[in-house]
């Protein structure tokens, strides 16, 4: 079955009860959590445009074994996302030119898909932003430090070792 890597989080609410909830809904239409990382907290990142400066966010990494395929696993994690209190409009408006981010109740990304490299309108794996966010290579780190990027070749903690500073604390 593949195994696939997810990083959760939010900043609106009781994200850590909803950090929770996602779990538990991932885990009843997803597939089986085999790990999770511990919640940590992190400043926001990226351009926000909802005002609120993105506050602070509470992220964890899941790594779950699933019998769905990567369309139909974004399809389900959509659909917790909104039943957690999502909104369309909260959704990372993201384009080449320019990266705006709202504030949420809940955002659940897929990370890796076993070793599978895709890239649709709608969904790419790996993630291609994993190198860039500390509040994703921090959890990567904790629970698959020496995974290799099936894009890149390069490790979680290979990734982390060249970022400067850290705004991330366990949470």
């Amino acid at each position: 079955m593949p195994r696939v890597t997810l990083i959760t989080g939010g900043n609106l609410g009781d994200v850590r009860g909803t950090l929770a909830a996602a779990e538990r809904l991932v885990a009843e239409r997803a597939g089986t959590v085999v790990a999770r990382s511990t919640v940590r907290k992190s400043t926001a990142w990226g351009d926000f445009c909802d005002g609120e400066a993105g506050g602070l966010f509470l992220n964890q990494a899941l790594i779950i074994e699933t019998p769905l395929s990567p369309m139909k696993l974004l399809d389900a994690l959509q659909k917790i996302e909104k039943e957690l209190g999502r909104e369309e409009g909260q959704k990372a408006a993201n384009s080449k030119a320019t990266r705006a981010y709202t504030s949420r109740p809940i955002d659940i990304d897929i990370l890796f898909y076993d070793d599978l490299i895709m890239h649709t309108d709608r969904l790419t794996i790996p993630h291609p932003l994993i190198a860039e966010r500390e509040f994703v290579l921090l959890p990567l780190v904790e629970l698959i430090p020496d995974y290799p990027n099936p894009a890149t070749g390069k490790t979680p903690r290979e990734m982390l070792d060249t970022r400067a500073c850290f705004q991330v604390s366990a949470g």
